[in-house]
């Protein structure tokens, strides 16, 4: 299969279609996470539909200071990658393509959710990602849309403009790519040093932590569940969770401020297992231990959010959650997210 390169969208609309035509979205820079969901949107639109790469740096969704200068452009790479993924197209308009006459006065709104977490940390960045997004989709005329799970916000917001503004296509998620020390790929990961490469690895494995005392929590919650409601399952509760519980509470009365430590660590101990409040513990211990390291971890946010609006959920939330964190080491900034379902007995996340 031979790749086709496309500048404009009067090219793109007048290629043939007989099948299902799937898009998967890039600022290009491509890598294994991007060929993952080339790979699966082939799958999706199968051997007689089409598969088509977008690869466009959109100014929009950068802020004052931030990387648009430097970000890295690497189109012939990208085709390559693109082409052995089981790309039809690549569609690299230029900004004059997606933008005639200028940044467009018309665009779309994240809402309160896009002020939250990324958006609080970078703002208008959603604003710029939607309205791009939807041009794309305008002129790329989908069935099919992929997104990453990595920018878990990003994808979220994207599923919310779909059903709020009624666009005809689907959307699919596609679970993050790791390499095999546990680093989410990103295409900014090549401008770390080897030393700051070592301080970004305690993001995964914040949330690597969250995850581990969760699966235990939920794994215990199971056990307790099934030793009958007597005296005896009392006994077995706590020779099986008091230690937990401990450990759980000490966590968390280390992230709190002193003024409120002791209460809430009581709080926890009180708290069914599974907590959230536990689980972000034990993710940002990991986070304060970074920030020590040499160059040193900054973090921006450690949240644990409901997906359906990323706000923070609280310890009786039952349902799908997403561990959200997101750091800069030296000038490079990252994010990452794991998720989570809470009240599900005896599954791990």
């Amino acid at each position: 299969m031979t790749t086709t390169l496309l500048r404009t969208a009067d090219e793109l609309h007048a290629r043939t279609r007989t099948g299902r035509r799937a898009v998967v979205m890039t600022m290009g820079a491509l890598h294994e996470g991007h060929a993952t969901l080339v790979r699966t949107a082939r799958e999706i639109a199968g051997p007689d539909g089409e598969v088509v790469v977008t690869v466009f740096v959109n100014p929009l969704q950068f802020g004052k200071g931030e990387d648009l200068d430097r970000y890295p452009r690497t189109l012939d790479a990208d085709l390559k990658i693109a082409e052995e993924a089981g790309a039809d197209a690549v569609f690299a308009p230029s900004v004059d393509e997606v933008y005639p006459g200028g940044e467009p006065q018309v665009r779309i709104g994240a809402g309160p959710m896009g002020e939250r977490l990324e958006g609080a940390a970078r703002p208008g960045h959603f604003d710029g990602m939607l309205t791009v997004v939807a041009k794309l989709l305008h002129l790329t005329r989908p069935d099919v849309a992929l997104y990453g799970q990595k920018d878990a916000q990003q994808l979220a917001l994207i599923r919310r403009m779909v059903r709020d503004l009624n666009f005809g296509v689907e959307i699919v998620g596609v679970p993050t790519v790791r390499e095999e020390d546990g680093l989410a790929l990103s295409s900014r990961n090549r401008y770390l040093s080897p030393e700051e490469r070592r301080t970004a690895l305690s993001l995964s494995h914040a949330l690597f932590a969250g995850r581990d005392r969760h699966a235990a929590q939920e794994a215990l919650r199971a056990r307790a569940r099934e030793v009958p409601a007597t005296h005896a399952r009392a006994e077995a509760l706590s020779a099986l969770g008091e230690s937990r519980a401990a450990a759980d509470a000490h966590a968390v009365a280390k992230s709190l401020p002193s003024s409120t430590a002791s209460a809430d660590a009581d709080t926890s101990r009180r708290t069914s297992y599974g907590a959230p409040s536990a689980v972000r513990a034990a993710s940002r211990m990991v986070l304060d231990e970074a920030a020590r390291l040499s160059p040193p971890l900054e973090l921006d946010y450690l949240a644990l959010v409901d997906p359906s609006d990323f706000t923070e959920i609280e310890d009786d939330f039952t349902g799908e959650a997403v561990l959200a964190v997101a750091a800069r080491v030296g000038t490079t900034r990252l994010i990452d997210n794991l998720p989570l379902t809470f009240g599900n007995l005896g599954a791990a996340s």
